[in-house]
């Protein structure tokens, strides 16, 4: 027994010292102001980022720090990560002005997919896609396609989680297809079309596009006659080559400036037919070798598009401004949170269209969220007036 008691009156101090070193580096360890930089943990990063507040005011010292937290936090994390990772999400969760120095400490989270994104879901409407030549899709044929290709190409950016969309599909912006990407009104500019489509949605971006072509050839020229000449003949109806070319566009739905243009092509060998009522998407569509080949160029624009715009910064319109309470056109749906911080920017003395850049308002902080709309107050420091039509920005993430 006095030996069992003299072991433990070793082993337990021993023990005991163990855990607290454990806990002074490990779990329990609570980093102070001059502690390193970054906590690095996996594949996200706990950073700080610093900026001296010059002539351009606090706006200007707070994109800088951001800016500063995501290039130190993009550099702890590529340390450790594969050669090719992104910063997929950036979230501000503390700041502070330190004399004439603003400083930010920021959360950044790897992400393993080959384009950035943020963190918040951009609105998209999609408008359908007229046809150069009609008479290259038969009556007899599935008369889906020019709204259900731009509507499954939505489809698929919202399944992203990176998007909403909305369809406008059963109108075209192209009067004449044959010049798309450009736009005949009737009446005021080609860009006031895009921005008044945008804001009867509240949305974005402007999808938009246009089918090229949709020609059947025959595979074989039929020669001889007899039994197998009329067997190839017959064949022929069925089984041949078909071609299919289709442009995307999308357009800034605040500036109408087109953003992006890409063509779609590929070759359809075998059952060219696409049976009237197959609907773009379907099961049955998708089995069909045009539809399955036509299902493959959806997926590829979708993918091009999401990996693009996935980096532009969320933007949307101010609807109410009064006693410094200003109300967004986004809400939870749009992943807008208690305590984001947006910017703000003025539309006044833009032209109609919507071309130009704007003044900076200053910085609105988000304290009440719904469904569909989100509010929230100017910071101090604002200049100018907040009015319906203006709009909100995010501040920009890699």
């Amino acid at each position: 027994m006095a030996s069992l008691i003299r072991f433990n009156s070793l082993i337990l101090p021993l023990l005991l010292a163990l855990v607290l070193a454990a806990c002074d580096g490990g779990v329990l360890h609570k980093s102070g102001a001059n502690d390193s930089e970054a906590n690095v943990s996996g594949r996200q990063t706990s950073v700080q980022g610093a900026a001296a507040i010059g002539a351009g005011g606090v706006e200007d010292a707070r994109r800088a720090a951001i800016d500063d937290a995501v290039q130190r936090a993009s550099s702890q994390l590529k340390r450790s990560n594969p050669a090719g990772a992104m910063i997929s999400d950036i979230k501000v969760v503390d700041e502070w002005q330190d004399g004439e120095v603003y400083r930010v400490q920021a959360l950044a989270v790897l992400s393993e997919r080959q384009h950035c994104a943020s963190p918040y879901r951009k609105k998209i409407v999609a408008t359908g896609f007229p046809i150069m030549n009609a008479e290259q899709v038969s009556s007899s044929e599935s008369q889906d396609l020019f709204s259900g290709i731009p509507r499954e190409i939505n489809n698929r950016l919202m399944e992203t989680g990176d998007f909403i969309g909305r369809n406008l599909t059963n109108a075209v912006l192209y009067s004449r297809p044959d010049i798309a990407p450009e736009i005949l009104p009737t009446t005021g500019s080609a860009e006031s079309v895009i921005v008044n489509v945008a804001r009867q949605y509240n949305a974005q971006f402007v999808l938009s596009g246009v089918i090229r072509g949709f020609r059947t050839e025959s595979t074989e020229f039929v020669r001889g006659t007899g039994v197998l000449a009329e067997i190839k003949s017959m064949a022929r109806d069925f089984i041949g080559r078909r071609s299919i070319d289709f442009d995307v566009f999308v357009h800034d739905g605040f500036s109408g400036v087109l953003l992006f243009q890409q063509r779609y092509s590929a070759s359809i060998l075998g059952d060219v037919s696409l049976p009237n009522g197959y609907n773009v998407g379907s099961e049955r569509f998708n089995d069909t070798p045009s539809g399955h080949k036509i299902s493959e160029l959806i997926q590829q624009a979708s993918e091009d598009l999401h990996r693009l715009f996935g980096c532009y910064p969320f933007t949307i319109r101010v609807l109410e401004s009064a006693n410094n309470r200003i109300v967004i056109a986004a809400g939870a749906q749009d992943k807008i949170r208690m305590g984001d911080k947006l910017m703000v920017y003025s539309a006044a003395g833009i032209a109609p269209s919507g071309r130009g850049l704007s003044d900076q308002v200053g910085i609105l902080t988000i304290n009440e969220v719904s469904a569909n709309t989100a509010a929230g107050s100017l910071d101090s420091g604002a200049q100018g007036v907040v009015r319906p039509g203006d709009w909100v920005k995010s501040f920009g993430s890699p």
